[in-house]
C-alpha cells in the first residue's frame, strides 16, 4: 500500500506526528542514503506477501543466492512453483512476529496496512533491514533499480521519488554498458592475483589497471569487435612493463 494511503491515519514513521500529514514523504529527497552492496549468500531473507510484487522481490533475492522464506497463506503461481522446486521455503500462514527470528532482512509487499506496520515495527526492534514496498516511511533501506550483466551491477536510485524515472534510466544504462564491460571485468579479474603478487603498493596496482582500462587501444572497443585476444595481449604487455620497473 503506497505511503499516500496513510494520510489522515495514525502516524507510523519516525516523526510520530500523531496523524499522518505526509511530512516523511516530502522529506525523502533530503534523506542521504548510504549505498552498499550486500552479500546475501546463505542468509535468511523473509518476504511477506505472495502477490506479483512478492514474486519480483523473491526473484531478486534468489539472484543473489539468498535463503528465501516466503510468508503468505496464498501465492501467485510463480511463487508456488519456486516453492515446489525447493528454491524457496513457503510458510503458508499469515505473518507472525516470530517469522523474523534469525532473519537478516525482511521485505513486505502486502496490501494490509496493519500487517505492514507490524512487520516494520518488529524488524526495527530487532535492528533488521526492512523494506515495506512503496511505503518509504516504513523502510530503513530502499531498493534501487539494478542493471546486472555478469559480475557487473549498476544501481540507480531516485531516493524513492520516482520509480518510473529509475526504470527509464535503467533501460538507458543497459544500452550504454553492455556485455563487453562485463567481459572486461572478468578478464581483468584474472590479472588480480598477478598484480597482488607482483606489484607491492596500491598505487602501482592502480596504475597497472587504469593503464589498461583507459589505454589506447580501448579494450572495450576491442571486445565490441570480437577481438578478445588483443585485449589479453594488452594485459600481457602491461604486465611485462610493470614487472620490469
Amino acid at each position: 500500500m503506497p505511503a499516500q494511503a496513510y494520510v489522515g491515519k495514525e502516524c507510523v514513521c519516525q516523526f510520530r506526528r500523531g496523524i499522518c500529514d505526509q511530512t516523511c514523504v516530502r522529506d525523502m529527497l533530503d534523506t542521504p542514503f548510504y549505498i552498499a552492496c550486500l552479500k546475501l549468500s546463505g542468509r535468511r531473507c523473509v518476504v511477506v506477501g505472495g502477490g506479483a510484487i512478492g514474486l519480483e522481490k523473491v526473484e531478486g533475492l534468489l539472484a543473489c543466492d539468498a535463503d528465501v522464506v516466503l510468508i503468505a497463506p496464498d501465492a501467485v503461481p510463480g511463487l508456488a512453483e519456486l516453492a515446489a522446486e525447493g528454491s524457496i521455503t513457503w510458510e503458508r500462514h499469515e505473518y507472525r512476529t516470530e517469522d523474523l527470528e534469525g532473519a537478516f532482512m525482511v521485505i513486505a509487499s502486502t496490501d494490509d496496512t496493519d500487517v505492514n506496520i507490524r512487520v516494520y515495527d518488529d524488524a526495527e526492534r530487532r535492528a533488521m533491514l526492512v523494506n515495506i514496498v512503496d511505503v518509504p516511511p516504513l523502510c530503513n533501506f530502499i531498493l534501487p533499480a539494478i542493471v546486472r550483466t555478469g559480475p557487473l551491477a549498476i544501481a540507480i536510485s531516485t531516493a524513492g521519488a520516482s520509480p518510473a524515472l529509475a526504470k527509464r534510466m535503467k533501460a538507458e544504462v543497459s544500452e550504454l554498458f553492455g556485455e563487453e564491460y562485463a567481459r572486461l571485468a572478468v578478464i581483468l579479474n584474472e590479472a588480480r592475483g598477478w598484480a597482488k603478487g607482483t606489484l607491492p603498493t596500491y598505487q602501482e596496482r592502480k596504475a597497472f589497471f587504469e593503464g589498461i582500462v583507459n589505454g589506447d587501444p580501448d579494450p572495450v572497443a576491442l571486445l565490441r569487435e570480437g577481438r578478445e585476444p588483443e585485449v589479453r595481449e594488452l594485459i600481457a604487455a602491461a604486465q611485462h612493463q610493470h614487472a620490469a620497473v
